[in-house]
């Protein structure tokens, strides 16, 4: 049985990076369960491209830290064959943007065979590497799969923002008996966020589908994932300044959306800002504003949802433009003064 925690006591925390809670996550799992193993380019002699396998191979060895060639099609194969037989595969992409080679294994084969058996299959897999937007590495490294894998049924999409979040929710995944995406992003590995006591502990596990309110707010709610939720909390503190409370909600898992918590902020606040750094059309910020709409928490909206996300173009390599297409603060307060007429 999983036992969760809140993670809202951060009395006496101590410090971690994401990408050090991202390694603590798979070695306590790959420690918990032999069936563990991860796979990926560069994960093991190297320690993995952005360091999150630190460790791992020298402790658990060839059989359970596979290093593989360039071929993102055949190892995600391997892995999802791997958990058709019992095993616990953490398949590692190098970036999201190379999981585009995989989408195959990881739609039809991972997402669908548990539906397409009757349930008689497990495809208990978690896909995790950096997603979204990184620095200077222009159009074909830089974008967001959020709501590509979100809408397919079958996957679980988890886009965790501090370390915590991390932490918990990779544990959770590992332990999930359905395939997992797991997003994270590379600007954060290498910031550090306070952990409680009990995020710490090796029984330390956050459930998948349920978002945590970041910021308490009275006037307007700003809902975000992954490196959007820093965007949205300096927007809070901005607005904080002029006497406006917003309310932030860290989505953390995209799919299953925990709606529950939009739904009950928005009936305090009577205002929604969405806030992504992927692109907008059929974003995740789109399927929040057809949520409401849909629902009785319309007739609790005092305006309408706006959405703040990337511009809607390749992601640029010159590092003006880079800055211009992503969302910055000073879009998010511009947004809610609008919405607010303040």
């Amino acid at each position: 049985m999983l036992r969760f925690f809140s993670a809202s006591r951060v009395s006496s925390a101590q410090q971690l990076t994401v990408r050090d809670a991202l390694n603590a996550a798979l070695d306590e799992e790959m420690d918990r369960d032999e069936r563990v193993f991860v796979m990926g380019e560069e994960v093991a002699q190297y320690d993995g491209a952005y360091k999150v396998s630190r460790g791992l191979w020298k402790k658990y060895g060839d059989k359970r830290v596979i290093d593989t060639p360039i071929t993102e099609m055949g190892f995600a194969g391997i892995c999802v064959g791997a958990a058709f037989d019992g095993l616990r595969p953490v398949c590692e992409f190098m970036t999201f943007n190379f999981a585009m080679q995989a989408i195959d294994q990881i739609i039809n084969s991972a997402a669908k065979t548990f539906y397409m058996s009757a349930g008689s299959v497990n495809v208990p897999i978690v896909f995790r590497g950096p997603n979204g937007a990184a620095s200077g590495v222009a159009a074909q490294h830089s974008q967001c799969f959020g709501s590509w894998y979100t809408q397919c049924p079958g996957l679980k999409v988890i886009s965790p923002y501090n370390s915590e979040d991390c932490k918990g929710l990779l544990k959770a995944a590992i332990r999930d008996p359905d395939p997992v995406v797991f997003l994270e992003n590379e600007l954060l590995y290498g910031v550090t966020y306070p952990m409680s006591d009990e995020a710490m502990s090796k029984d330390f596990v956050l459930p998948i589908g349920k978002a945590k309110v970041e910021l308490n707010g009275s006037q307007i709610t700003f809902v975000s994932h992954s490196k959007g939720v820093e965007v949205a909390l300096e927007a809070a503190r901005a607005l904080a300044s002029q006497n406006i409370s917003a309310e932030v909600i860290n989505l953390r898992s995209l799919r299953p959306l925990d709606f529950e918590t939009i739904a009950k902020s928005v009936m305090k606040t009577n205002h929604l800002i969405t806030v992504e750094q992927g692109w907008p059309q059929c974003g995740i910020g789109s399927e929040i504003s057809s949520r409401i709409m849909e629902s009785e928490i319309f007739f609790h909206l005092d305006a309408p949802v706006i959405r703040v996300t990337g511009a809607d173009v390749p992601m640029p390599y010159t590092k003006s433009l880079e800055i211009a297409a992503l969302p910055s603060i000073d879009d998010v307060v511009l947004a809610a003064k609008k919405i607010l007429n303040a």
